[in-house]
């Protein structure tokens, strides 16, 4: 994967979460009320809640919505149940797509996705044929502009973290997965703000296709993103053409 393509990624996320940032808290929530309800409200006797408590603090959600969301997936208050639901699809040009979703409402869920492949010429794939294309890493990111690669880089590797990335204006930190937590806690531990940091898929290649292909599935994958049952759209677009051609 080429750097240009990646930061590109990392460009969008940010992008997202600065435009869309009720629509992030809105996702989070659900997965806060999910990992209590498979696992009980204590975060410390709840691995997936404490992974996801930290991930909304990264996005700084205010803490009264991160306890009531516990509260309401741990059924001390009333709320929706969610079940997760996930979809793997082809785009065209052969792009690899893979949906996460939490829904109060299967039916409703599988028919927007597959609404949405259709109009984009897409379309589901089998079990297990898009999962083997993407591996899993933690991903912590901070505004160049507020540290330094040096600052960032002596507390990631003395954490455990893989690697540490400069580019556009952003430093990455990339940690195994089993490692994000402990690497993510010691950045909060000290103060340092994240733009933003999860636990995420990342292609092991990406697949290049000319420009307009990649608008449209571009355009595929925002729509994806817009749906409010859809948690997380991993792809491995090559997105280079595109930025290429904004510069």
């Amino acid at each position: 994967m080429s750097g240009h393509s990646k930061w590109a990624t990392i460009k969008r996320k940010k992008e997202a979460l600065d435009s869309k940032r009720g629509q992030i808290f809105t996702k989070i929530i659900k997965e806060l009320m999910v990992a209590a309800r498979m696992g009980g409200s204590n975060p410390e006797g709840n691995a997936r809640l404490k992974m996801v408590v930290m991930k909304a603090k990264a996005a700084n959600m205010p803490k009264d919505n991160i306890d009531r969301a516990i509260k309401k997936g741990a059924g001390e208050m009333e709320g929706q149940e969610f079940v997760e639901l996930n979809y793997e699809a082809y785009a065209p040009g052969g792009v690899a797509v893979l949906i996460e979703t939490l829904t109060d409402n299967k039916n409703r869920t599988a028919a927007d996705v597959r609404m949405i492949l259709n109009k984009a010429n897409g379309s589901l794939a089998t079990a297990g044929a898009v999962t083997r294309l993407f591996e899993r890493k933690g991903s912590i990111v901070f505004d160049g502009e507020k540290f330094t690669e040096d600052q960032i880089m002596e507390l990631a590797l003395d954490a455990g973290a893989e690697d540490v990335v400069s580019s556009g204006g952003s430093i990455e930190v990339l940690t195994a997965p089993e490692d994000f937590a402990k690497v993510l806690e010691t950045f909060q531990t000290k103060g340092l703000q994240t733009e933003m940091a999860e636990v995420s898929l990342i292609p092991m290649s990406r697949v290049a296709i000319d420009k307009e292909a990649a608008e449209k599935v571009m355009g595929m994958i925002d729509r994806l993103e817009e749906n409010d049952d859809v948690q997380h759209v991993y792809h491995n677009l090559d997105t280079s053409i595109l930025d290429d051609a904004e510069e």
